[in-house]
């Protein structure tokens, strides 16, 4: 497949835009959903699935009213979505509008009065239609991310939308895994899909994976020293909650690293301008919570460093996945605790994955201000008052390999 079989003003967008070959999920997507068929794409991130959809979405539909719908689960996804939406559309007359929550009402009322195609989060969505918006001139609905929104509490706000959606339309899901509770929504609300899978699993050959093993209180430390003396790109630290996220970024600013802190909890202006400095710069430190694992578009990330080990097999997998994309290089880094050795070793056994410990390199101790403790600690030390048992073995050397067979 080529994207000649696209409409001439699409294909001249694209080639702007620098698409030459398809990717896989998208040489698969295409060809079926122009031929009308719902489909499940299940593929890894970065995989160009918003072009396999919006492609051949676009290509079908003609001015004048609201013909298409995509639901995602963030405000973030919603924005790029949407602006790559715009993109393809270029040498269109088709309007693409991104309704999300943390803006004012107003604007995005009157922009979906116009508008061809709605990319919206289920929410702000459901805002809009109690004031008036009407579904019924939908053809082709698209759920972005469907296992992000079940585990974000958003999945009863879909059935809803889409109770209100024509029956008689494309519909096409995307997504990671397929809960039985997305297994039963397929069931209701799509015809006779086609699932497409592509390589779920990151390319081992072009991403290198180290583990350091390193107690709670000389993470940042060795955080640190690894920040400065690497240089490649833009580096993305996931912490599991918004006050870690705030708490890394602030101590990095102190230590004269430009980071940046991104989580549900920051303002949607600020969340958009963090984004937009990444891709301005090429260079930075984006401190995030599991919401920039999954759908951001950002480029040039060579480091993920996960200072919290994450909460869940798939996090992991999406978490790694940021960086190693399109052919380039990246290197995913984790931090364990002998507090996170158990979990972390279930994770990788789930994953199918043995990551030998790398060396600790030797790096400065950097003190860390007293008010930001947990009650518990050691004020003096960061860790906690009680200490190891004597002759007690590093945890480390209890399990060679991580993730391997007990």
């Amino acid at each position: 497949m080529s994207f000649s079989i696209l409409p001439a003003p699409i294909v001249k967008a694209v080639t702007e835009l620098g698409y030459t070959v398809p990717t896989a999920i998208q040489a698969q997507a295409i060809p079926l959903i122009l031929s009308g068929k719902d489909i499940i794409g299940q593929s890894q991130t970065g995989s160009g699935k918003t072009a396999a959809f919006g492609l051949p979405m676009l290509a079908k539909m003609t001015p004048g009213k609201l013909q298409g719908l995509i639901l995602t689960p963030t405000r973030e996804l919603c924005i790029q979505v949407s602006d790559a939406l715009r993109g393809f559309a270029k040498y269109t007359k088709l309007r693409v509008t991104a309704v999300f929550g943390g803006v004012g009402l107003g604007p995005q009322i009157q922009a979906t009065r116009s508008a061809d195609v709605i990319v919206a989060t289920p929410g702000r969505l459901l805002d809009l239609m109690e004031r008036g918006l009407r579904l019924g001139t939908v053809t082709h609905l698209v759920l972005d991310e469907a296992d992000r929104m079940l585990d974000m509490g958003f999945i009863d706000d879909v059935e809803r939308i889409i109770q209100r959606v024509p029956k008689q339309r494309q519909t096409m899901l995307f997504s990671a895994t397929l809960s039985p509770r997305l297994q039963s929504l397929v069931h209701k609300h799509m015809n006779s899909p086609v699932t497409i899978q592509t390589q779920i699993r990151v390319d081992k050959s072009f991403l290198n994976e180290k583990l350091y093993s390193v107690e709670m209180h000389d993470k940042f430390s060795l955080l640190v020293h690894l920040l400065k003396h690497e240089k490649h790109g833009i580096a993305l630290v996931f912490c599991r909650t918004r006050h870690g996220c705030d708490r890394v970024a602030k101590r990095l600013h102190a230590q004269q690293l430009d980071a940046t802190a991104i989580h549900g909890g920051l303002a949607q202006n600020k969340r958009t301008r963090a984004i937009e400095n990444l891709h301005h710069h090429g260079l930075g430190i984006l401190v995030a919570t599991d919401v920039a694992s999954r759908g951001l578009h950002i480029d040039n990330i060579y480091h993920v460093y996960n200072y919290d080990i994450p909460g869940t097999p798939d996090d992991y997998v999406h978490r790694i996945g940021r960086t190693a994309r399109a052919g380039a290089k990246g290197e995913a880094v984790t931090f364990v605790s002998s507090q996170e050795a158990r979990d972390f070793r279930s994770i990788l056994r789930t994953v199918k994955r043995d990551i030998p410990v790398t060396p600790t390199p030797k790096f400065e101790r950097i003190a860390l201000p007293p008010s930001q403790f947990k009650p518990g600690f050691n004020r003096s030390q960061d860790k906690p008052f009680h200490k190891p048992a004597q002759g007690s073995r590093p945890f480390w050397k209890k399990k060679r390999n991580f993730g391997g067979q007990r």
